[in-house]
């Protein structure tokens, strides 16, 4: 754990985030500034920066989150499909190796690599995180 980081802080529970996964070595959470609703960062809760960094025995826990927080998107909001990234030093905003569980839809905008971003209403990160969760049962 990194003391200045904020994903270990949320990861420990002393920074505030929407949890949707919460698993021995990963924990997953919405996105503040989702790309769209339902846009989850799925974070290793040991403290990594990238890629290169993360050690063989955590790299399917973390991809296995990945594809059941994807599939969950599809099914549980509805999405036809995820789009799935991780940035490694450059745009990555916080430096904890993080991945990216976008929700798509055929003409959703997005476009390349051009990152709109959007806000929850009051409540509504919850309702979508338990949506997700739920979808993951």
């Amino acid at each position: 754990m990194s003391d200045d980081c904020l994903f270990c802080g949320i990861i420990a529970g002393t920074a505030e985030a929407t949890i949707v996964l919460d698993e021995e070595h990963v924990v997953g959470f919405l996105d503040v500034r989702p790309v769209f609703k339902g846009h989850v960062l799925l974070v290793p809760r040991q403290h990594l920066i990238t890629l290169a960094d993360l050690p063989t025995d955590l790299m399917v826990p973390l991809l296995d989150a990945a594809k059941r927080v994807g599939n969950a998107i599809t099914s549980g909001l509805g999405a036809q499909g995820t789009f799935v990234a991780m940035n490694n030093v450059v745009s990555q905003s916080v430096a904890h190796l993080h991945v990216h569980v976008v929700p798509r839809t055929k003409g959703d905008g997005l476009r390349g690599f051009f990152w709109p971003r959007t806000k929850y209403a009051d409540g509504e990160a919850e309702t979508y995180a338990a949506t997700i969760r739920d979808a993951m049962k």
